[in-house]
């Protein structure tokens, strides 16, 4: 329960690359606060995936209010602007209530909507989008960095969708992608923190993960799936479990890879989470407790 001493806030934030450990010390520092959680992970909305996801569990769930998790079906197709609509009324509703909200995920676009606001950048375009079909990604990456070679540099090349996304905003606005992001550079409405542990630690930590998932459910998840959403069939692993369920590799194999490629998404959520130097740094080290985290955040925000 929030102390006397506990600061009145609307909203605060707290980041992190995949396996640092943020949803274990937002609750804590929920529960020190007598705050809620809103989520900024585009994936962990889906219900049918909760371990995959690494969605928070139903005890943490019950301990503090979750909002935007396990929401939606994953037939239903889910970008930023849906998320940020929906994710805008739960924190009026739970400021309405006279409470903190936390915002945390692991989804940078989606954070970064919730900390700063909308890109004003120009609505999709489905004619546009469509002619996309007809080029590799590489053969996409190559036009977006010809017409906006900072906009491109900023860009994960192999993310087909981040790719496409951002040569629409280039040629349906006419502007590189820096002019649309300029709003980005008011402050945000609250404070910020980046939980931040060594890569061999969270190397570690993400092998651990990797290894609980395929134990705790995440095969059977994906066993269970129909047919699914262009965005839900992003989530990351659910294309190896696949793999592995129709005998194309080992279960040995799928947990190797899964955790090299959730190894390699914690290193680009590192390199943009840099470029968020609002954010105050949260070091981490294999001793430190959630609680114990989430306690350093505290006396911060009572200085």
């Amino acid at each position: 329960m929030p102390t006397a001493h506990t600061p009145c806030l609307a909203t605060l934030f707290l980041a992190g690359p995949t396996g640092s450990g943020k949803s274990a010390v937002a609750v804590e520092l929920a529960e020190i606060m007598g705050a809620e959680i809103v989520s900024s992970d585009a994936y962990q909305v889906y219900r049918e995936i909760p371990v995959l996801t690494a969605a928070p569990s139903s005890e943490d769930q019950a301990r503090i209010p979750h909002h935007m998790v396990s929401i939606i079906p994953v037939q239903m197709t889910w970008d930023a602007t849906e998320h940020y609509h929906r994710a805008m009324q739960c924190l009026k509703d739970i400021h309405a209530r006279g409470k903190t909200a936390i915002v945390t995920g692991g989804s940078g676009l989606y954070f970064k909507f919730l900390s700063h606001g909308m890109s004003e950048a120009p609505p999709g375009d489905t004619a546009l989008r469509a002619t996309f079909a007809n080029y590799s990604t590489e053969e996409l990456y190559s036009r977006l960095t010809s017409l906006d070679p900072e906009g491109a540099a900023a860009t994960n090349s192999s993310n087909r969708r981040y790719v496409e996304r951002n040569l629409e905003i280039v040629l349906a606005g006419g502007k590189p992608l820096s002019f649309w992001k300029q709003n980005w550079l008011n402050p945000p409405p609250g404070p910020g923190w980046v939980i931040t542990r060594e890569v061999p630690e969270l190397d570690g930590r993400i092998a651990l993960r990797a290894a609980r998932m395929m134990q705790e459910g995440a095969v059977e998840e994906v066993a269970r799936l129909g047919p699914c959403s262009a965005t839900a069939e992003r989530t990351l692993g659910l294309t190896l479990i696949r793999s592995m369920l129709r005998g194309e590799i080992t279960r040995d194999t799928c947990q190797t890879q899964l955790a090299l490629a959730t190894r390699q998404y914690a290193k680009r959520q590192r390199t943009w989470l840099k470029r968020e130097q609002w954010l105050k740094s949260l070091p981490a080290s294999p001793c430190d407790s959630p609680r114990k985290l989430a306690e350093d955040i505290m006396r911060e925000l009572e200085r």
